[in-house]
């Protein structure tokens, strides 16, 4: 491989529209996967068993569960780490800065799991109203990559802090609304070892290792206290040291330690095990059931009314300011991209059913939504160049 080659490789690599691109190949072979005659031993090779025993302790889990509880514990902490950056010297560090996008991403939260209740109340999947409360981070700013030029760099700022604030919501939801039962001793457990954390924190030691070994025990006694393993992640997060300076900070080398294993591989993995769809006749029509339509209307729909309403109200209240070089078509196509919930919304759907039945259809309304969100926000967001909107505020 010539040096040019090498060059153009490695800008592919690091391109943000890379890990979009990979997550997309990987939900397609899973749906392949799905719908061909390996399905069958696929099913069986994600049940499989994988772990030890212990006198007291248990880490004997299928690879499903290692999936969902483990791997994603290290996106949220991922997740965790850029809320944090973010707060402390980034685009949520002031009220001014976080106003916009934390409003919006609250608009982008409420009026979508409102659609979803009121098409859903009263039947037994009302308490999926979570669902489409959340946006993909990876597939969103992807697609927003990808429009280079045709919108202001500003926008891309503000889908990514909208992001990363909607997430933060994801996760209470999840802390708060999806815990079954709560074994409280391990629950102490894992209170006293975020208590550590945050005074190893306190003393200013900066050796990573020092928090990630807790860290572990932290995960292992989360998972068994009855609230979702990937909180751990995020507490986790908080408590990594930042400093004054943020740039070559423990908090920042890990999260650039993380970026690619989990834009690259954690995401991906998780898309391959969790968006195996098989299709079947008559599922188009469960498109059209409460289920189907309250996340179908509550992501497109639901986003794009809740992010720009909310914007709208508070530039108007002078609460907050466009993004440079924006206009409102800028935010309302940003509303549409944010649509796009395929990862937490598929996580979120497997907490809140026990059926399964109602777990496919709720990841094939979501990956039909997220689809046509994607492009529709693509193609709208592009158009404005087109009409010399790009300059408007």
């Amino acid at each position: 491989m010539n040096k040019s080659n090498t060059s153009v490789f490695k800008n592919f690599f690091n391109s943000e529209k890379t890990g979009g691109i990979i997550l997309l190949f990987c939900v397609s072979i899973s749906l392949i996967i799905a719908n061909s005659d390996i399905a069958i031993h696929f099913e069986h090779l994600l049940k499989t068993s994988i772990g030890f025993n212990l006198a007291n302790a248990s880490l004997n889990y299928s690879i499903s569960v290692w999936v969902n509880d483990g791997l994603m514990a290290i996106f949220f902490l991922l997740v965790g780490l850029e809320i944090k950056r973010e707060l402390i010297g980034g685009e949520l560090s002031s009220v001014q800065k976080a106003s916009l996008p934390v409003l919006a991403a609250l608009g982008g939260m409420l009026v979508p799991a409102g659609i979803y209740f009121v098409i859903n109340n009263g039947t037994e999947t009302a308490g999926g109203w979570g669902i489409p409360m959340a946006t993909d981070i990876a597939f969103a700013l992807a697609i927003i990559a990808m429009l280079g030029k045709n919108v202001p760099s500003s926008l891309k700022i503000f889908l990514a802090a909208l992001a990363i604030a909607d997430d933060l919501g994801a996760i209470l939801v999840i802390a708060i609304f999806y815990t079954e039962q709560i074994h409280w001793q391990e629950l102490y457990i894992a209170a006293a070892i975020v208590a550590v954390l945050f005074a190893l924190n306190y003393f200013k030691l900066k050796s990573l290792w020092l928090y990630l070994i807790p860290g572990i025990f932290l995960w292992y006694f989360m998972h068994h206290s009855g609230i979702h393993a990937t909180i751990a992640g995020v507490l986790l997060a908080f408590t990594i040291p930042i400093g004054k300076e943020i740039a070559n900070s423990p908090l920042e080398k890990l999260e650039h330690a993380l970026t690619k294993p989990v834009n690259f591989l954690i995401m991906p993995i998780f898309a391959l095990a969790n968006t195996n769809i098989t299709f079947e006749k008559g599922m188009i029509n469960g498109l059209t059931s409460p289920l189907g339509l309250g996340i179908i209307l509550g992501l497109f729909a639901g986003k794009t009314i809740g992010v720009s309403l909310f914007s709208f109200i508070a530039v108007k209240l002078k609460l907050a300011k466009l993004p440079t070089a924006a206009n409102w078509k800028h935010v309302i196509g940003v509303g549409m991209l944010a649509g796009i919930g395929f990862t937490m919304s598929i996580f979120i759907s497997m907490l809140s059913f026990s059926n399964p039945q109602h777990i496919i259809t709720a990841k094939f309304a979501i990956l039909c939504t997220s689809i046509f969100s994607g492009a529709v926000g693509f193609v709208f967001l592009k158009s404005l160049r087109k009409l010399g909107n790009h300059i408007d505020t």
